[in-house]
């Protein structure tokens, strides 16, 4: 890849980064996936409950939670280019130690390792999408978060084709795809710091608006209780649709993953579609829509056949996931000049939010029954009822 061949500019859409970025958080996300994805083989392996994986989820996604908002913080006074491959150096580590770890503590050791290597990847990757945008902030947004997504959604198929036939130790192969991450970071982190060198010493524009600091910091705690909501019940699905789909359908373990590719891949597609019709109609209208328009589909996917099930999980993956690139665009809006920090609070947030709703479904699980648990996540978008709280974007100037 010669993306420094290129000419810095944070006046045009550079698609080369945008892609290679976006490439690179589809590595990174299938990294974390796979940890999600052998939940049943490490289940069966070590003898573990259900409050026990959600404790694995929680350790991934806390350690993930607290780290970014220091590291945006941070990055916005001081960029720094290369921290992004050391980011991945440390997804790395985490995925040969769950390959290997003889111990529940081990794994939970793995877990971190992946959340540190998060923490690292999600504000500067997330800042570098901005810078490469060229005004479509949106579209930029969804292509970088698409790629995450779609990996995502690779991970429990790598998982049911590789890791259940050949094992727990083939979670090692795919330290090679990491390594190639690092790569394509180093270069593209050249490309930001040839960007950042070029704009030294020049003034910023920074766009600004009219709201009140009490009235942005209440926007701002707005759209974290909607990206809990959304984290939430991502999280039930993420950390638990496999048991479920086994436990009503009597399914396999691999049919079960196959089934939650198509959340996991709709989720993908419902990513870009947030960006594009964003860009389109502003990011508002997204957030309306998502969180409040999925809760029809949640309330009856408890309740339905397998096929009905296989539909839903799509239409809800879609509308479900086109919230957050609107969100954090909006944040970013509310925040001007806070890329990093806005990054590191919402991709904080929502491993955070994601972890401790996974520890708490796991427990609700062990004592009432996971279909008790899909019962009560349903009503979870009833909180998009929120977003009547947040600024008009003519408020913004957007």
């Amino acid at each position: 890849m010669s993306l420094t061949a290129q000419t810095p500019t944070a006046e045009r859409t550079t698609w080369l980064v945008l892609l290679a970025i976006s490439l690179c958080h589809m590595i990174n996300d299938i990294m974390q996936s796979l940890l999600a994805a052998i939940y049943p083989l490490l289940a069966l392996e070590f003898d573990l409950s259900f409050w026990q994986i959600g404790m694995m989820t929680f350790a991934f996604q806390v350690t993930a939670s607290l780290l970014q908002p220091l590291v945006g913080l941070v990055t916005d006074r001081r960029p720094m280019p290369q921290s992004l491959p050391i980011g991945m150096g440390s997804t790395l580590c985490g995925l040969i130690l769950l390959a290997y770890a003889d111990s529940y503590g081990g794994l939970l050791t793995g877990a971190m390792l992946i959340g540190i290597g998060s923490a690292v990847f999600h504000p500067e990757s997330s800042r570098i999408a901005r810078l490469a945008s060229g005004g479509k902030f949106g579209t930029a947004q969804s292509l970088f978060q698409v790629g995450g997504n779609f990996g995502a959604a690779l991970g429990p198929l790598l998982a049911a084709f590789i890791v259940v036939p050949l094992g727990r130790p083939s979670v090692a192969a795919f330290a090679i795809m990491a390594l190639v991450g690092m790569v394509i970071l180093n270069r593209v982190g050249l490309w930001y710091g040839t960007l950042t060198r070029a704009s030294a010493g020049k003034g910023r524009l920074t766009q600004t608006h009219g709201l009140a600091r009490n009235r942005v910091i209440w926007a701002i705690v707005v759209l974290a209780i909607l990206t809990f909501s959304k984290n939430a019940y991502t999280a039930s699905i993420s950390s638990y649709y496999t048991f479920f789909l086994i436990e009503r359908f009597d399914l396999g373990i691999v049919p079960a993953q196959q089934m939650l590719f198509l959340f996991l891949a709709a989720s993908a597609a419902g990513v870009m579609l947030g960006g594009l019709i964003g860009d389109r109609f502003g990011p508002l209208v997204v957030i309306w829509a998502s969180i409040l328009g999925v809760l029809p589909f949640t309330l009856m996917l408890p309740y339905v056949g397998l096929g009905a099930t296989a539909v839903l999980s799509v239409i809800i993956g879609v509308i479900i996931a086109s919230a957050f690139p609107a969100i954090v665009v909006y944040a970013q809006t509310l925040l001007p000049g806070r890329v990093g920090l806005v990054a590191g609070i919402f991709f904080g947030f929502a491993f955070g939010m994601g972890g401790i709703a996974a520890a708490v479904l796991g427990v609700l699980a062990d004592s009432r029954g996971i279909a008790w648990v899909y019962q009560a996540c349903a009503f979870l978008p009833l909180l998009g009822l929120f977003t009547i709280f947040l600024p008009r974007q003519s408020a913004l100037g957007s």
